[in-house]
């Protein structure tokens, strides 16, 4: 309502003339404690773009009961056409013209093509000058437009206690769980005002009580593959779906889960459980022992996952044949050391010339493995590499159309979760099984 008010027009009224009271478009008195700083943005000392920013977040921090703001290290915001259309083309647009920039360091996620392939895959050309419009209007503000899901690897690894203002499902929990960060899911134009601002409403988890355990999962099962680590998360997600809840998992520190395990874990965890947040007893940093977690609570649920809910969790996404039209590996994108698995396993082997496979990553992991000759391995093997962009923002379901994909094969478990509302049939399996049905253009089970 905030947005489409202010990109209609009469959004830049309230704020400019009434900044100090948004009751006037139906909103109830500002609750948000205002410092002295705040009043002054919103009295226009900072200029018309910071306070508009500031304005946006403080509704949001209404809605959310928000005490007040936090400032914050840095920013990373959903910004790419597929998700945020015209509407959020323009919004980003209309702050660059008011000479919006940036005061903390401020990313953004993948894009929806690459520059260098979308005419052999066949998108439209509309979505690329709409996305170099984007692009434009971010670099105005000053946003590094790293088109990256995976920024806590390659560009800035957040610290424990910092407060961000981060967007993408797989970044936030990531950040929240992994580093012992701070942060709520930040929608594309909220989380650029927090970049121009450099704060955001305190609520949510930033603060210490939305941050203890509320569901304790005891998992007696032992993930063998970065695929593993996706299923269970599946697992998990699909038991614990609420955004305000945080599950405590046990039973996992001895398997001394790597980065990339933990990646997919939580990538998995936020797109079934709507999850922003989870503990692992004796490895993430908030939960050294299960009554820590909790912070001495009990928990309000407990349950099990056993090896066969892994196995069970795979078995539930059912081929509609045995050839899948594509196998892709994306969401979250692919590591260096990904790529470098990847390459070894198609090393001497061949895709099949009527399947498609697609791997996606940044522009900093692809340049590296480019250096490494990961990429040519792949690429000698029939596969495709894009760079900046994860698939399921790639206009799947024009892709869809125009190529009759349906079968699509992933050992992501976030992916196969959102591919299915594009009209694909997903099928996730581990990865050695989805490389093997490139290959072999068969899946196996």
């Amino acid at each position: 309502m905030v947005l489409s008010a202010f990109l209609a027009g009469d959004g830049a009224g309230w704020i400019e003339a009434g900044a100090a009271s948004v009751s006037t478009i139906g909103y109830p008195p500002a609750t948000v404690n205002l410092s002295p700083d705040d009043q002054a943005i919103l009295g226009g000392e900072a200029g018309p773009a910071v306070r508009r920013a500031l304005a946006m977040q403080r509704s949001v921090g209404e809605f959310f009961d928000a005490l007040d703001f936090v400032p914050v290290a840095s920013a990373h915001m959903m910004a790419e056409i597929e998700s945020m259309g015209e509407a959020g083309l323009r919004f980003v647009e209309a702050m660059a013209e008011l000479g919006a920039q940036v005061r903390v360091p401020t990313t953004c996620n993948p894009r929806s093509v690459d520059p260098a392939i979308w005419r052999d895959l066949g998108q439209d050309e509309a979505q690329v000058v709409s996305e170099e419009r984007l692009t434009r209007a971010l670099e105005a503000c000053g946003v590094a437009v790293a088109n990256t899901c995976i920024n806590y690897q390659t560009i800035q690894p957040p610290r424990f206690g910092e407060h961000h203002a981060w967007g993408d499902t797989g970044t936030v929990i990531f950040a929240n769980s992994v580093a012992g960060a701070r942060t709520n899911f930040e929608g594309g134009p909220v989380a650029l005002a927090a970049g121009i601002t450099g704060r955001t409403a305190r609520y949510g988890y930033h603060l210490d009580e939305q941050r203890r355990g509320t569901v304790l999962v005891d998992v007696t099962a032992a993930p063998r593959s970065r695929a593993d680590w996706s299923a269970l998360g599946c697992a998990i997600g699909r038991k614990v779906s609420d955004y305000w809840q945080v599950p405590v998992l046990d039973g996992l520190a001895a398997l001394r889960p790597t980065s990339e395990d933990l990646k997919h874990l939580g990538a998995a965890l936020a797109s079934y459980g709507s999850l922003a947040m989870f503990h692992m007893v004796g490895v993430t940093p908030e939960a050294p022992t299960v009554a820590a977690a909790f912070d001495g609570a009990p928990p309000s649920r407990r349950f099990a996952i056993a090896p066969r809910d892994i196995d069970d969790t795979y078995r539930s996404f059912v081929a509609e044949r045995e050839k899948p039209d594509l196998v892709v590996f994306s969401a979250p994108q692919y590591s260096l050391f990904e790529l470098r698995d990847l390459a070894n396993a198609l090393r001497g082997r061949r895709v099949q010339a009527d399947v498609t496979l697609i791997v996606t990553t940044n522009d900093q992991n692809c340049a590296l493995a480019e250096k490494l000759g990961y990429l040519a391995t792949i690429r000698r093997a029939g596969g495709i590499v894009a760079a900046g962009t994860c698939f399921y923002l790639m206009t799947p379901r024009e892709l869809r159309e125009k190529h009759g994909w349906r079968v699509i094969l992933t050992d992501s478990s976030k992916l196969a979760n959102i591919i299915a509302g594009y009209d694909y049939n997903p099928v996730f399996r581990p990865t050695e099984v989805c490389i093997d049905a490139a290959v072999t253009g068969r899946l196996a089970w």
